[in-house]
């Protein structure tokens, strides 16, 4: 079973083992921002203490970083080189991590402690469950697997209060793969289901599926069908399909308890 725990941007997997899946925690965005004239402190112990938090209510066997852990590409500032091998290391003394890395992970091996397994980038096979990044199409096998996972996208959506103002807010995407795509691209057509994660960090910019997309970002956009995309909010509001919300179709977002379409998991045993 796979399950978005309740008001987190986590997945929790249960199969032989239990595995929290966290996506694009791009440590190190501050740097960035600090380049740009934005002074923001650090908020790398931050994310750690949160993560660590819902290690000890969830207690999984396993915790999956889903790509973009470091954010600075292609260099590595002095802030990620100095806080994410710590970052990693806590994370290590308390659970068996796993890395799949993504676009912006160039030089994260050197950071990675023993403890730590790095997988392709290409993403890999776990209970079943395919796990990827989305920024490079994935292996084989992993299409394969009956459900699939991954990040990179970000995806979010805008909303619009009655007075017009706007607020972009995270949310899951649950659909399915597109059978034409996979067909051109891997020579066999697969429609499995694809859940999509949103950032764990909060600093992170969302993409809003329901406004036009400029740039593709990777195979992600092509190979799932988005227009039958299944949206929730992180606190489980169904809003409904993409292509409903964008007609106008839903006149008011489904109540939470709805969640249970997408398997919300309430944190803790």
């Amino acid at each position: 079973m796979i399950s978005p725990v309740f008001d987190a941007p986590l997945l929790l997997a249960e199969g032989e083992e239990r595995v929290l899946v966290a996506a694009d925690l791009h440590l190190g965005l501050e740097h960035e921002l600090w380049l740009g004239g934005v002074s923001i402190p650090s908020q790398t112990e931050k994310n750690l203490v949160r993560l660590l938090n819902y290690l000890d209510e969830i207690e999984p066997d396993r915790l999956l970083l889903l790509g973009d852990i470091k954010h600075n590409v292609p260099r590595t500032s002095w802030q990620e080189k100095r806080e994410i091998p710590e970052f990693l290391r806590r994370l290590c003394d308390r659970v068996m991590v796993e890395i799949v890395p993504g676009n912006h992970d160039s030089n994260l091996a050197d950071m990675v402690p023993l403890g730590a397994r790095v997988r392709s980038s290409s993403g890999f096979v776990l209970d079943g469950v395919g796990y990827f990044h989305g920024h490079t199409w994935p292996d084989e096998k992993v299409v394969r697997a009956k459900s699939l996972v991954a990040g990179h996208l970000h995806p979010a959506i805008r909303l619009q209060d009655p007075l017009g103002h706007s607020s972009s807010r995270f949310v899951w995407a649950k659909t399915r793969l597109l059978s034409r795509a996979m067909q051109e691209h891997y020579g066999f057509a697969r429609d499995s289901e694809i859940i999509v994660a949103p950032a764990f960090n909060h600093l992170c910019g969302g993409l809003p599926l329901n406004e036009p997309v400029e740039e593709m970002r990777g195979p992600l956009l092509a190979m799932a069908d988005w227009e039958n995309a299944r949206l929730y909010l992180l606190d489980g509001t169904d809003l409904g399909t993409l292509a409903e919300i964008k007609s106008g179709a839903k006149k008011a977002p489904q109540s939470r308890k709805n969640y249970s379409q997408c398997n919300s998991h309430k944190r803790g045993r």
